[in-house]
């Protein structure tokens, strides 16, 4: 029969010493109406900022259905499980997909009866298979949220002095602690006790954010034994986490830091003057500086609190959110040394680690999504509306400056 599948060689190779085999891609999609979703954009909740709870669970239920579409096809197949599972949006004129891809495989040993889902690719799900974890399912954790009109008036006046702005800081960080409470929370409804390789994205559109998280439950006998009663996550690759597990360390938690500094009016006129001649602009170096150690400082406090050992794969992020401000984020995976913890396979198989190169590149389309794990961002109206008010006050006070001195 022929099979029509998304996998890789290498994939399909790394699969074959699981004793899996290629099936075919599988497809759930469900489509509502954009307006819809921007009337709940528009609403209370948008003007007060923070999370907006109907939008929130609108798209949840617009990706679950996709998400179960995709697993009535897969029991078409008779698949033993689906691999490279995602959760997509995509944009039609007035109306929004939800859709899910993956694809099917099948196991080939004898008397295997545990089917599963997981969003990572032949090659990961080798690389968590031999670290001593057993996939459970697809798993995800979303909020939309709106910086908000009336948060953004307090925020707008606190932003004439140059340092952080609590009140969004206190946001954001709330915002994007939800999205990782809620995967644990689908984790720990399917008996999972680790959430792995955790991927965000963020997503702008009709005047709101979503902040996406995916990855895989999964579960590992000795960590429930070791770390009882927790539901470990992280956004290492499964690569990575194999690489760790060698050396016997697992995952403990997804660290997530974010601090929103503001330049100030005075910092931002200074800096934009300077920006005309040669030069470093001490003001904005001093400010990112300190909105990175702020951020950093809220990971590695996180990290003592719950006795990890290390944070690795830290990285960080910086944002432009319009009008002066700027979002430092910080994130990366708080890990610990367990007793007994090993790997399979004393070495990793080149296929396991061979990257793929695309070979279709579409440069006609810009899609507006935000992946906080490559730094990429489509420029918006509001961040050059932001600049354009800036840069009115700063010629307003030139010409003051100007006339109070003639």
């Amino acid at each position: 029969m022929t099979v029509t599948t998304g996998l890789s060689g290498n994939e399909i190779y790394c699969l074959a010493q699981k004793q899996f085999s290629p099936g075919n891609i599988v497809i759930g999609n469900s489509v509502y109406s954009l307006g819809l979703l921007k009337t709940f954009g528009s609403g209370f909740s948008a003007v007060l900022g923070g999370e907006i709870t109907q939008l929130t669970n609108l798209i949840k239920d617009g990706r679950e259905s996709a998400f179960e579409r995709l697993n009535l096809e897969a029991k078409k197949f008779n698949a033993s499980a689906v691999t490279g599972v995602s959760s997509e949006l995509i944009f039609h004129a007035g109306t929004i997909e939800f859709l899910s891809l993956g694809s099917a495989i099948h196991s080939t040993a004898p008397g295997y009866r545990v089917p599963f889902t997981t969003s990572a690719d032949g090659q990961e799900l080798y690389a968590q298979l031999d670290a001593g974890y057993q996939p459970i399912c697809f798993a995800f954790g979303n909020v939309a949220y709106s910086m908000g009109v009336a948060r953004g008036i307090l925020g707008g006046l606190k932003m004439l002095r140059r340092g952080e702005i609590k009140e969004y800081s206190d946001m954001f960080n709330h915002t994007r602690h939800l999205a990782l409470e809620r995967i644990v929370d689908h984790a720990r409804q399917n008996k999972a006790n680790a959430v792995l390789g955790i991927q965000t994205t963020i997503l702008p559109f009709g005047g709101v954010s979503e902040m996406l998280m995916v990855g895989t439950a999964s579960s590992n006998p000795l960590l429930a034994s070791t770390l009882s009663n927790q539901v470990i996550t992280s956004d290492m690759t499964n690569v990575e986490m194999w690489n760790m597990a060698s050396l016997g360390y697992a995952p403990m938690k997804l660290l997530l830091g974010t601090s929103v500094y503001a330049l100030g009016i005075v910092g931002g006129i200074t800096s934009v003057l300077k920006s005309f001649m040669r030069g470093e602009i001490n003001e904005l170096t001093q400010l990112i500086y300190e909105a990175r150690e702020n951020a950093i400082g809220i990971i590695n406090d996180e990290a003592k609190t719950i006795g990890a050992d290390d944070v690795v794969g830290v990285r960080t992020y910086v944002y432009q959110l319009g009008n002066g401000l700027i979002e430092l984020l910080a994130i990366g995976t708080a890990v610990k040394k367990i007793s007994g913890l090993k790997t399979e396979s004393p070495q990793l198989p080149p296929q396991a680690i061979v990257v793929d190169k695309p070979t279709f590149y579409d440069a006609i389309y810009n899609y507006s999504s935000v992946n906080m794990n490559t730094g990429t961002k489509a420029i918006n109206s509001i961040s050059i509306i932001g600049r354009l008010v800036f840069f009115i006050i700063v010629v307003i006070y030139l010409v003051f400056v100007s006339i109070k001195h003639s």
